[in-house]
């Protein structure tokens, strides 16, 4: 029995010499933005431009995040803007997001912010990426979302090569041309300090290898913290709200950042989206009728809203969570089929444009309606509506009842809807779609001084630490501004770029 022993201690103790010690690796760069999103990506460019050796760190194993969705960003008095006449000054946009937040945005961070956003159109169209037009955010708002062309091998060499994917696609390039090095599936684990400056980042590489990264300055951009259920829970009145577009967004940047002391702002707010279900495309034809302006109730079947409050979307956002985060769609037959033949009134963005025939719309909802998982129904009268729906058919009668007296006078005797949105439910048979509350990403991060500067509890920066994007808190007050177009993308490539330039003062490198 001892000599088993013995021989298995020995094989232990052997194999123990023989296995390889994972190694840990340095490297030493100027500035190392940690992930490669549209900031990250952007910062990283810039950083570049003013001479500086640029490591970028990532998780996934492709650039872009959510950047990759969106469609156009934000600018006010740009030349594309002004070569057609749309006045939207830099005064107007300013006084708009801090108006809006009640001033609890960061003035300082809004005003940067603003002013650099024309210049940032410049920048972006000498990189190689150009607008195509100059839309709106919420419907019939102000012109400011500056939407992302093309590339012009599109779509023949590449068909990702569209929209704010474009812009991705050509900061990835131009990093790798330019001498920056993207190590991807390399998340950074924590920050590297001395006597109160961050001096780096230590990372992991896909190995398991531990790679410590010495740098001048450090700039977070991982994205905020979407997909992270523990800080959804703490930080959001409705943490079960479904994220759009986010993977791996959890929270990484911002709490390395509070590890050394950085303070938090704007926890609690959300990038809200149109309500929907989980799942499913943003271009989804039968999401696309659901969300028409029309006739929303709660589970209780009592109608909560001005649905026309989805042209703006964050409010549709706002108005679901308020109930409790559940709603329910529902319109008959004649509204299905002007939707499929003639067409959507309110569009989805980029997404589904106004006009669009829905005739895909069949298809989607007949396929929901067989995997019977409470998402979608149909009904030949309100009373069978209402039993599938388990709600009281007195009251959804009575609901339906006041909205098709609505709808005959040309007047919205609740909330005051425009009279182009107002629809009878009258013609069986009856549809009905469950929604649910959506989300672009979290808004707030890293509490940060006008020139993105981590902040610690005392309001001081922490030296050598930026935090950009949905990493860092204070551009929203308690809602999402969608009034002004582009917002997200465009605040995330200005603060992107404000970090490095700001980056590189701290460091000596630029004046």
């Amino acid at each position: 029995m001892r000599r088993v022993r013995g021989i298995a201690m020995v094989f232990v103790a052997v194999l123990a010499f023989a296995a390889p010690a994972l190694a840990e690796k340095e490297m030493n760069t100027d500035v190392v933005v940690v992930g490669a999103g549209t900031s990250g990506l952007a910062a990283a460019v810039e950083a570049l431009q003013l001479g500086a050796k640029v490591v970028v760190l990532e998780k996934q194993a492709k650039v872009g995040g959510t950047g990759s969705f969106c469609e156009g960003v934000f600018a006010a008095e740009s030349k594309p803007q002004k070569r057609i006449g749309i006045d939207v000054n830099k005064d107007f946009a300013f006084k708009l997001i801090m108006n809006y937040s009640h001033w609890k945005a960061n003035g300082a961070l809004a005003k940067n912010f603003v002013d650099k956003s024309s210049e940032t159109i410049d920048w972006l169209d000498d990189l190689g990426v150009k607008i195509e037009y100059v839309g709106v955010g919420g419907f019939g708002g102000p012109l400011t979302w500056h939407v992302i062309a093309p590339g012009p091998d599109y779509p023949d060499k590449n068909p990702r090569d569209f929209h704010c994917q474009r812009m991705i696609n050509v900061f990835e390039k131009y990093v790798i041309d330019h001498g920056g090095k993207i190590l991807l599936e390399t998340p950074g684990t924590e920050l590297i300090t001395d006597n109160g400056k961050v001096v780096g980042v230590v990372a992991k590489e896909k190995s398991g290898e531990t790679l410590k990264i010495r740098s001048k300055a450090v700039i977070v951009a991982t994205g905020g913290f979407a997909n992270n259920k523990e800080m959804m829970k703490k930080y959001i009145e409705y943490p079960e709200v479904i994220p759009v577009g986010n993977i791996g967004k959890d929270g990484d940047g911002i709490q390395m950042a509070q590890k050394v002391g950085a303070q938090l702002e704007g926890m609690g707010t959300v990038e809200a989206y149109r309500p929907g279900l989980p799942g499913f495309h943003p271009a989804d034809q039968m999401i696309a009728l659901a969300v028409q302006p029309y006739f929303w109730v709660t589970p209780r079947g009592e109608r909560y809203v001005d649905e026309s409050s989805v042209e703006f979307w964050p409010y549709a956002g706002n108005a679901i969570t308020r109930i409790g985060g559940t709603a329910y769609s529902i319109f008959d037959e004649t509204t299905r089929k002007q939707a499929v033949e003639k067409g959507i009134e309110m569009p989805l963005g980029e997404w589904v444009l106004q006009g669009t025939k829905l005739v895909k719309f069949d298809e989607s909802f007949n396929k929901e309606l067989a995997r019977k998982r409470g998402f979608a129904f149909k009904a030949n009268t309100i009373e069978d509506l209402a039993k599938q729906l388990n709600m009281d058919p007195k009251i959804l009668k009575a609901s339906i009842e006041t909205m098709n007296k609505s709808a005959a006078v040309r007047e919205d005797s609740q909330f005051n809807k425009k009279a182009k949105y107002l629809r009878p439910i009258a013609n069986g048979p009856f549809y009905a779609v469950k929604l649910l509350p959506r989300h672009l990403g979290t808004l707030g991060g890293v509490k940060v001084s006008g020139n993105t500067e981590a902040l610690n509890a005392k309001g001081e920066p922490i030296p050598g630490l930026y935090a950009v994007g949905t990493d860092s808190g204070g551009m929203y007050g308690d809602s999402y501004d969608l009034l002004l177009g582009g917002g997200t993308a465009g605040y995330a490539i200005n603060s992107g770029r404000i970090a490095a330039e700001n980056a590189l003062k701290y460091a000596g490198m630029k004046k």
